[in-house]
């Protein structure tokens, strides 16, 4: 099978059946998977490979399908980038006007940070809930953000993991595949999809993100779930902060009425397409988010969703860094391109994000993003701050990483757009 795929031929079904089931028992060593995994990353794989690969994952676990029990219910997921808090904002501000949200979040992944990862940084949250648990949190605070279960899609625990560090992200039949398997095991009634492109995302160019949000609309609309997804730039960091502990204070910030208006942006229109896609008018739910925040209803369905998940809300609890460190622009110029993959990285070897599958994480670590493109920066002005946790790290070479991920132009540059609407939109 490996050498199939290596020469670039199809897989049969079964071929593909003996892969994932290999996954799921260990039956197939991890030397193997991982060769099949960058065969296939390389080769790819046609649509009914790929059909064949969502519904084997989806089948070689439990599959809950929430809709029979709470038919409102709606799920969200990003296909990751960097400083990407959406998640974090996005469940209690859709649980504070009604709606309620089932999420079956991930760790990070490669130079993306993960929502699980952010939720560990809160003490006593649990996210090892099982589907009796799940429905409990739906009815209790409006909301449920659990990790994938061990009898879920457990095929794609092991995958996810060798993909993580084999260089394998990027593929589309192994993305669909891992998404989509959980969302349809998961089975909540509607989904929102954020598909990244840019610098910082896994599909670097506009066409190869709306070919894999059209590709995981399909799979989503043609099992029978409402679904749409929104292209959205991650040529630079989303929100400012790169971490855990960081991005949890972030969320606080929009929840409160304030915080980064990008990153605020992004999650008031995935929110608003989630309240669309339950028969809102768009403009009525644009409204009522928009007044959840500046209320603070929000605010009060987060700290309900934390204790619910038996966590503590209270931001003093948080973990600090253990040193800051500014990185200084060297010129006058306005800000042209940042490569947000490089600053992703840099949080990871601060201790935000893991480069083996056994890393311990760092909560207090992270970078904080000063500048955006279109901004003008003078010598000496922050472009970024090192959070600085309990790993050792060098400061002065990770300082200059995150000077070169800066492109500094002589000329104001014109920002770019953050929100490009569906595939169909951004397309065209």
């Amino acid at each position: 099978m490996i050498a199939r795929k290596r020469d670039g031929l199809p897989l049969e079904r079964k071929d593909i059946a003996r892969f994932v089931r290999g996954a799921s028992d260990g039956s197939v060593p991890p030397e193997q998977l991982a060769a099949l995994l960058m065969a296939i990353c390389i080769r790819g794989m046609n649509a009914e490979e790929t059909r064949w690969l969502t519904g084997e994952m989806l089948h070689s676990g439990e599959v809950w399908q929430l809709a029979g029990d709470r038919p409102l219910a709606v799920d969200k997921h990003s296909t990751g980038g960097v400083g990407d808090t959406v998640s974090l904002i996005l469940a209690p501000l859709l649980a504070s006007v009604g709606v309620p949200v089932a999420m079956m979040a991930g760790r990070g992944l490669g130079h993306s940070q993960g929502t699980l990862d952010k939720l560990d940084a809160i003490p006593g949250f649990r996210t090892d809930w099982d589907r009796d648990g799940m429905l409990s949190l739906l009815d209790r605070c409006g909301a449920a953000v659990v990790a994938q279960s061990e009898r879920i899609a457990p095929a794609d625990r092991t995958l996810y993991a060798l993909r993580d560090v084999t260089a394998t992200v990027p593929s589309l039949p192994l993305i669909v595949g891992s998404i989509m398997s959980k969302k349809l095991a998961l089975g909540a009634g509607a989904l929102v999809l954020d598909v990244k492109w840019g610098s910082g995302a896994f599909r670097k160019s506009l066409p190869e993100a709306v070919e894999l949000a059209v590709a995981l609309r399909d799979v989503a609309r043609n099992a029978g779930m409402a679904c749409e997804a929104l292209i959205t730039d991650m040529n630079e960091p989303l929100g400012p902060s790169l971490g855990t502990a960081c991005e949890v204070r972030e969320a606080l910030s929009i929840l409160e009425g304030g915080g980064d208006p990008r990153l605020r942006e992004v999650t008031l229109a995935l929110a608003a397409e989630a309240l669309v896609l339950r028969g809102q008018d768009r403009a009525d739910a644009r409204r009522r988010l928009e007044e959840a925040l500046g209320a603070g209803t929000a605010r009060e369905a987060w700290d309900r969703l934390v204790r619910a998940h038996g966590g503590d809300p209270a931001p003093s609890l948080l973990a600090r860094p253990c040193g800051e460190m500014p990185v200084e622009a060297a010129r006058t110029g306005w800000v042209r391109a940042i490569d947000a993959e490089a600053l992703g990285w840099v949080a990871v070897d601060l201790g935000a994000g893991r480069r083996r599958r056994d890393d311990g994480l760092a909560h207090g670590a992270g970078l904080v993003v000063h500048r955006r493109i279109g901004d003008r920066v003078e010598p000496g002005e922050a472009l970024a701050t090192l959070l600085v946790g309990e790993r050792p790290v060098d400061a002065g070479e990770l300082s200059r990483r995150v000077r070169r991920a800066f492109d500094i132009a002589s000329e104001p540059v014109a920002p770019r757009r953050l929100v490009l609407g569906t595939p169909e939109a951004a397309g065209a």
